[in-house]
């Protein structure tokens, strides 16, 4: 079972992180199921944010009893002091624990430093002095946001997305932040569903080069949280057949694609935009079953109503035309209607 420590943490965890957003989708009992699962097979780690509605208190139901044998990541959206503390509280509430592992700003326009005019990096000082949260770290979609992060020596862990489709200069920051002993939580390791290959982005991530990397995997499924931990004691190589795998998909999803992070939400004329925009590629991809279904077939009529805002243009964090991706997509899938 391959292990990684992240940086300066001191964390040291199984190689396969539980991403909790995708749990609040399911029932209670569900995810106590593929909680108490995941920890009985040796996944320790458990990603999860305040924006997660009650994802947070689904980590708490299934794992509250045994508090000390996990590590927890969450997250706090404030950009201003009083909210930051007002989602610390919540957040402590909600998972019933007296202190978060490692505590994210998530996603910020800016990199949040030391007397800064927002004062959050002081009151996330000012938390972990008190021992209600233990380490430092920031969320970016923002490259730019990232390597400053990176840089300034003021974060245990950046989390980033991180797959074997990341560009030369994603994976700069990734060795940046090898150098400088920063834990690396790569999210989207699966690229928001467009990599259909879960061995070989395992295999990819398993490199010597991202010892400091641990893939945080969204599970909603028993079956997928089966096929991460079978991963553990039969390791996906990076062999021929993986390497044609992630050839054939760096060269069918380079460039300007979704990531499908959802920031660009909500859409005004009522488009799921993260799935809408690349639904040209999941047809490429994904099984019929998926991509016919009644709420996308209505969701994607939606983008006729697009007005070209631009409000998806302005939030999107890669600097996307979203309304060309909409109109390129639904054109395509037009064909099989």
């Amino acid at each position: 079972m391959d292990h990684v420590t992240l940086g300066s943490t001191g964390i040291t965890t199984n190689k396969n992180g539980f991403g909790a957003l995708p749990i609040q989708r399911v029932s209670d009992e569900d995810s106590t199921l593929l909680l108490r699962k995941a920890l009985k097979n040796g996944i320790t780690f458990f990603d999860t944010a305040r924006m997660y509605s009650n994802s947070e208190s689904k980590i708490s139901l299934a794992l509250g009893d045994i508090r000390h044998k996990i590590f927890i990541a969450s997250k706090t959206a404030a950009v201003e002091m009083e909210l930051f503390w007002k989602e610390l509280k919540t957040s402590l509430e909600n998972l019933k624990t007296d202190y978060i592992d490692i505590y994210q700003f998530h996603n910020p326009p800016f990199c949040p430093r030391p007397d800064d005019e927002s004062g959050i990096y002081d009151a996330m000082l000012e938390a972990k002095a008190m021992g209600i949260i233990r380490h430092i770290g920031i969320t970016c979609h923002r490259l730019d946001i990232a390597l400053e992060a990176a840089n300034s020596g003021l974060y245990e862990t950046i989390q980033y997305p991180v797959s074997y489709l990341s560009t030369p200069e994603e994976l700069e920051l990734v060795r940046v932040c090898r150098e400088k002993n920063i834990g690396v939580l790569a999210m989207k390791a699966l690229s928001g569903g467009l990599i259909t290959d879960s061995a070989a982005a395992y295999a990819f991530l398993a490199q010597p080069q991202f010892d400091n990397v641990l893939p945080i995997w969204g599970i909603q499924r028993e079956s997928e949280l089966d096929e991460f931990i079978s991963y553990q004691d039969n390791p996906p190589e990076l062999d021929e057949r993986a390497k044609q795998v992630i050839e054939r998909d760096v060269k069918e999803l380079s460039g300007e694609f979704c990531r499908g992070c959802g920031y660009c939400m909500p859409c005004p004329a009522n488009i799921t935009i993260p799935i809408s925009a690349r639904m040209s590629l999941f047809i490429k991809r994904a099984p019929e079953s998926f991509y016919m279904m009644d709420q996308w077939k209505e969701s994607m009529k939606n983008i006729d109503n697009c007005t070209n805002c631009g409000s998806c243009i302005k939030k999107c964090p890669y600097d996307l035309d979203t309304p060309k991706l909409l109109k390129d997509s639904w054109a395509e899938y037009k064909k099989l209607l």
